[in-house]
């Protein structure tokens, strides 16, 4: 079994923080694993948010398998999880599964340019906040015979695909972003780019891509 070296404690404890709240969208979640050098990219998605997650891991050596100097595998997030060994700052990749169809589609890896409008971290957290709250109360406020999965999921869809301010980026991603540990208090360096079909918000803990026209559609750049 193939041992990653992680840079440090803190690495192995994000790593394993992401995969616990993948985890607890999907008990079934795969993550795909791509590293080169001394970065690995874990790529997934949680169903309920219709985003793409990918965190990035620091290693403390660049990755090397016999005459393989690169990785790229779809395996499953559950045993991966069990693998993390924030003590000996490791964590050994099980063996590859037959992932989900958007494990075989990812954005592309450049091209990535700046786009204006997003508003600052904290009016997104309130945003975020705002939604969840306006949700609530409007599923509360249907009859009994009325709270059908058809009509939550139909006020969640006109909640969640509102954009963020000026930007194109919708509401959902940024819950994403937060559900998921990337958006946190105080943080400041939080940013939005696009390229193509694509827009991704990236901050320093991780990134929350989406496709303009909807990730389910799955009309993706073929990896």
């Amino acid at each position: 079994m193939t041992v990653l070296h992680l840079a440090d404690e803190g690495e192995a404890a994000d790593l394993a923080a992401f995969l616990s709240r993948l985890l607890h969208y999907d008990r079934s979640a795969a993550v795909r694993l791509q590293a080169a050098g001394t970065a690995l990219a874990v790529f997934g998605r949680p169903p309920s948010f219709e985003v793409l997650a990918i965190r990035a891991v620091r290693l403390a050596k660049p990755y090397e398998n016999g005459l393989d100097v690169t990785l790229d595998v779809t395996v499953s997030a559950g045993e991966l999880l069990e693998t993390v060994d924030e003590a000996a700052v490791t964590a050994a990749v099980p063996a590859s599964v037959t992932g989900p169809p958007w494990a075989g589609l990812l954005p592309p890896r450049g091209g990535w340019r700046a786009e204006p409008g997003l508003p600052a971290p904290d009016a997104l957290r309130a945003l975020v906040a705002a939604a969840v709250g306006e949700f609530r109360s409007r599923t509360q406020e249907l009859p009994p015979e009325g709270r059908t999965r058809a009509e939550l999921d139909r006020i969640g869809r006109e909640i969640w695909s509102r954009t963020v301010g000026e930007a194109r980026l919708p509401v959902r991603a940024v819950h994403a972003a937060q559900s998921l540990g990337f958006l946190r208090p105080g943080e400041r360096e939080i940013g939005l780019f696009s390229s193509g079909a694509w827009l991704r918000l990236r901050t320093p803990y991780g990134s929350v891509a989406v496709r303009q026209g909807g990730v389910g559609a799955l009309g993706l750049s073929v990896r």
